[in-house]
Parts: structure tokens; sequence; C-alpha cells
């Protein structure tokens, strides 16, 4: 058996921190956002009781370093699977951006073992199995809009974000997310994203509302050490975004317009930035 999945990467619309727990886990308030840059995960079955991973980025760790390895072993484990599978992955999403690439292609894993070994496993398991990889693969299995809490585990559907285009660019460098975590004071921070009233402006279906409270607690950390960051916010905000944000722990910015040839001029214009390795413009990906 042979097909092809989709994983799409994310955007976070605002992401709060609550605070530093006990177990050294930070308790996170974010709005997550689904959007339409993906990769393709091509699966096929093999005789033999292996998982191979083939990649477009030859600097990809192709072993148990890898999510999609890890996902798929998980499976092959649970449910005594005694043949093997191969993986090619066409990588697209940033690497070590803060757009959740390898936590969608642990999710797209997860559900290609399903389907492909006829397993029926809810959606409701298969994200359970996710938090064992990693706190943003039970999101990226569920995808859309949603309220993301806890660690990332605690999940509520949102109403879809209303038409737009984004804007998306990373900078030339990666950022570790334990460092940007580790160097958050969380009970220094003195202010904090209005994420409810983000969530009110979704169920009003206003955009305006949504995009005047992007705000991502994690720039206090990244901006001070990279502040080309800051530097492709102001392009994009120049070039018509009505506003502009970090994804994540960065370095990933997106910016968020209301026409598509607008979006696609500033993509442009933002392509000859030296600062920039790589942007797209794509649309909000919804459920259903």
């Amino acid at each position: 058996m042979e097909f092809e999945l989709k994983a799409y990467g994310k955007v976070n619309l605002g992401l709060d921190v609550l605070r530093r727990r006990e177990d050294g886990y930070h308790e996170v308030r974010m709005i997550m956002q689904t959007v339409k840059v993906f990769d393709r995960l091509a699966f096929s079955e093999l005789k033999e009781d292996t998982i191979r991973i083939s990649s477009n980025l030859q600097y990809l760790p192709v072993n148990e370093d890898n999510l999609i390895y890890r996902a798929c072993a998980l499976m092959k484990e649970k449910y005594q699977i005694q043949t093997g599978v191969h993986i090619h992955l066409e990588k697209h999403i940033p690497v070590a951006a803060g757009m959740a690439g390898g936590s969608a292609d642990a999710a797209a894993s997860l559900i290609a073992m399903n389907k492909m070994f006829g397993l029926k496993v809810s959606q409701k398991t298969l994200m359970e199995y996710g938090l064992r990889l990693g706190a943003d693969v039970p999101y990226c299995i569920m995808r859309g809009t949603a309220l993301s809490e806890g660690i990332g585990e605690v999940l509520t559907k949102l109403p879809p974000m209303p038409d737009c285009y984004m804007v998306i660019a990373k900078p030339p460098f990666s950022i570790s997310t334990k460092m940007v975590y580790e160097n958050l004071h969380a009970d220094q921070l003195t202010r904090h994203p209005d994420i409810d009233g983000m969530i009110d402006s979704l169920k009003r279906h206003d955009l305006y509302g949504i995009t005047e409270r992007m705000e991502n607690v994690l720039e206090t950390v990244t901006i001070k050490r990279y502040p080309d960051i800051a530097a492709i916010k102001e392009k994009m905000l120049q070039e018509g975004a009505l506003n502009a944000l970090m994804s994540g722990s960065g370095p990933t910015v997106f910016g968020i317009y209301t026409e598509e040839a607008q979006a696609k001029a500033a993509m442009q214009r933002l392509k000859e930035e030296k600062m920039i390795r790589q942007v797209f413009a794509a649309a909000p990906f919804h459920v259903g």
C-alpha cells in the first residue's frame, strides 16, 4: 500500500507563558492556527520489519532522532506490526523555526500508520500517542484554530480564522526552543497577550480584532538576541500587513494581509532582503 499525506505547519496568533512549573515545563496559553505551508510525506509498506526514511534535505536525521521514525516505531510496537514502512519526506516547512514542522511530520506519520495498517485508532487516542512525541503533536493531529493550554496538550477548538493571507518569512538562522524558555522569566513579564479578547474576536469573525491583539511573550527573549526578527516585522508592516509576529520560539515571522495580491507583492519584496532565507504567501488552513 502506498499513499501521500500533507503535514501542515502552524503559527501562533497569540502566545502567553503563565509560569514555570515545578517539573521544569512552562504553562502556556496560545492561539494556534494551521497554515497552508506543508511538507509532503509518501508512505509505502515494506516486507522487511524496518523503518526507512529518505528526504530531499540531506542534513535531516533518518534514524530515531527523527520524529517520523519515532511515530512509526510507536505504532509498530503498540500494534505488533511485523512489516516495515518507507517514508519519503519532501520538506518545505522551515526547520527549527517555530512552525512545528517536526511535530506536523510526526502527526502525519501516526495518521498514516493508522490508515496503512487498518488499525481504526480514534483521533483522541492518536493525540494521546502524539503527546509522547512532543507537546505540539496532538495539535498537529487536530489542526485548525485552537486554544492550547497546559504545556500545549490541553486543546479547545475555536471558530476558524476569518479569510486572510499570510506572508511567512524565516531568516537564515535557527533558534533553540530550549534556550528561549530557559531565558524567559515568566514571573517578571509586565505584559501578557489578550488571549480572551482574541477568542472573542474569533467568535465575532473580526479579523482586525484578532490582528490588533497579536502578541508573543517569547519575543522578549529573541528580539534582544536577534534584532533581525524586529526588522522583518517592521518590513511586513511597511508592506501593508495589519500586524506581524514571531511564531512560537522563532525565528519565523508572519504578517497578516487582507488581499492575496498585496500578500504576494509583499512576499516578492521580502525575497530581495538578505535577512530572509525562506518566504511564503499562504492562507490559513481550515479543518472540514
